[in-house]
Parts: structure tokens; C-alpha cells; sequence
């Protein structure tokens, strides 16, 4: 069953962002590369927790969990079908794989 892998937090300010979650739940937070994106790690020890990022906000204006799934176009139209919208046609994030953005009927961007 396909599950939430990564979640995405736009912010203004990222690094007032970062220490935020840092000083309140203690989250482990470094820089991806020397991009304006910072990897997010909620795991404590064996603990469950998934990986997220924070990022200076752009088009995406609220928080965006990533589904993982086998097929990015099977799902593109079942999401279609379902009344859900593309938001992002699939592209290719190197080191990553294929990725696409849409929304819910009840979401948008």
C-alpha cells in the first residue's frame, strides 16, 4: 500500500524555520548540497519517523506530504479519475527518481 515517504515545509526565512523544529522536537536538520533546501530527519534512534525537508518557499505555499508509489502515471490518473488535480507533470530529480505534484478536489496550490 503506498504510504507517505517525505514531507516538504515551505518557509520565508528557512533557517528560523530549522531551528525551530530543532529546538522543539529536537528533529536532526542539515543542508542538501549548498541548495536552499534542508534535509530533515525525525527518527530518534530505532524509533519510526519519516524524512521531510524544509525549503525557501516558492510556487508551494503549504506543507506537501510525498506518497511513494510503483507507476507515477498510474497513480497521476487515478488521481485524475478520483476528481484530484495535476498540480507538476512528472519530471526526473536526479539521485531521486520521478516525481509529480497533485492535489486533492478539496486542494489546491
Amino acid at each position: 500500500m503506498p504510504c507517505v515517504i517525505h514531507f516538504e515545509i515551505p518557509a520565508e526565512d528557512p533557517e528560523k524555520i530549522v531551528k525551530f523544529y530543532t529546538d522543539v522536537f529536537g528533529w536532526k536538520i542539515s543542508q542538501w548540497e549548498k541548495q536552499p533546501y534542508w534535509l530533515v530527519d525525525t527518527k530518534k534512534g530505532d524509533e519510526q519517523g519519516i524524512g521531510g525537508a524544509i525549503y525557501k518557499k516558492d510556487w508551494m505555499t503549504t506543507t506537501v506530504n510525498t506518497v511513494g508509489v510503483e507507476d507515477v502515471d498510474d497513480y497521476l490518473e487515478k488521481i485524475k479519475k478520483a476528481g484530484g488535480k495535476i498540480v507538476r507533470e512528472p519530471m526526473e530529480i536526479p539521485k531521486v527518481g520521478r516525481y509529480a505534484v497533485a492535489a486533492d478536489p478539496e486542494h489546491t496550490f
